[in-house]
């Protein structure tokens, strides 16, 4: 799913007070881990995950997986802190018209 810059931005201003619903543990991106995003995607469409890996690129690479994983969309991420998205069957979210 690719997201517009247009989109993007609503969804990070939506993303901002939300606090991260999933955390990775010390055994990094489990099956487990990504079922919980699963069902987190599924009640919420756009959630923020808590990555506790000690560098950047270990935290990209495991964005991407969960992105692939999931079939969502990446939105942000700053930090350890990453925001997803994936629309709903009967999305709750509306995204503004592509741009």
């Amino acid at each position: 799913m690719e997201l517009t810059t247009r989109q993007r931005t609503h969804l990070r201003a939506l993303a901002h007070a939300r606090k991260p619903v999933v955390s990775t543990g010390q055994r990094g991106l489990t099956p487990a881990v990504v079922n919980e995003i699963e069902q987190a995607l599924g009640h919420h469409e756009l959630v923020k995950i808590r990555l506790n890996a000690a560098d950047r690129e270990t935290r990209r690479e495991m964005t991407e997986e969960i992105c692939r994983a999931t079939g969502c969309a990446w939105v942000q991420s700053i930090g350890h802190i990453a925001v997803l998205y994936r629309p709903a069957r009967k999305p709750l979210i509306e995204l503004p018209a592509g741009q």
